[in-house]
């Protein structure tokens, strides 16, 4: 059973709350069974968080890393396990779930949709989501900027939209929807600015332009004065 007071934090990066002393195994496990979110079998856990032993070996090494962990923090049901604490990969899900319906997002949202997955973390069971919610947490947040500049509210939607370039700085889409909530607010330069450094990158990465349908939103804006 999930306990409220308990949180493992693995977006941005891994945090446990109330803080615990734990082993890196033990953290390793907290952590898998945060990002699963659902009840995982021993022997995926263990093959997936030691898959370069034999199953036996691995069953025991999850066993040791087990008794690691303080008591309630992990449930045993049958042969499943589950995290039995709150974890913020599901809100931040259903934040960017809101986004991708037309919806605006708060300040501590768009931070929280500002990071990645366990960043720096390399291992196989993790490198999957860790792609998945990148690419979601991107859509989300260049949504939100759609989303906001349409309705009037700017200063948010230049945050999500920075966080989106910030997170994908090829992304066009995502320029061109900071952009769109710069030229609404009357802010050329920064439109220009956030221009002028696309195309920069798309120059010295891919070789080439930016997409004309974008370029036709500067016109009239002179890039090199403003750029002076």
């Amino acid at each position: 059973m999930v306990d409220a007071g308990r949180m493992v934090g693995i977006v941005g990066r891994l945090g446990i709350y109330p803080m615990v002393r734990l082993s890196l195994a033990a953290r390793r496990i907290l952590a898998y069974l945060a990002l699963r979110g659902q009840p995982v079998a021993r022997g995926v856990v263990s093959a997936d968080l030691w898959p370069d032993v034999v199953d036996d070996i691995g069953r025991a090494n999850l066993r040791r890393a087990l008794w690691h962990v303080p008591r309630g923090w992990v449930d045993a049901v049958g042969d499943e396990l589950l995290l039995a604490a709150e974890n913020d990969l599901a809100r931040a899900r259903r934040v960017a779930g809101r986004a991708l319906n037309g919806e605006p997002l708060t300040f501590d949202e768009i931070t929280l949709l500002s990071n990645d997955i366990l960043p720096g973390w390399h291992e196989e069971w993790v490198l999957p989501a860790q792609d998945a919610f990148h690419l979601l947490r991107v859509q989300a947040l260049e949504a939100a900027c759609r989303t906001m500049a349409a309705s009037g509210t700017y200063a948010l939607a230049t945050q999500a939209g920075a966080a989106a370039i910030a997170a994908e700085p090829l992304r066009e889409s995502a320029a061109e929807a900071l952009i769109t909530a710069h030229l609404a607010q009357r802010n050329r330069y920064e439109a220009a600015q956030c221009f002028r450094t696309l195309a920069k990158r798309l120059h010295d990465e891919l070789g080439v332009a930016p997409d004309p349908a974008l370029t036709k939103r500067l016109v009239g804006i002179d890039l090199d004065r403003l750029a002076s």
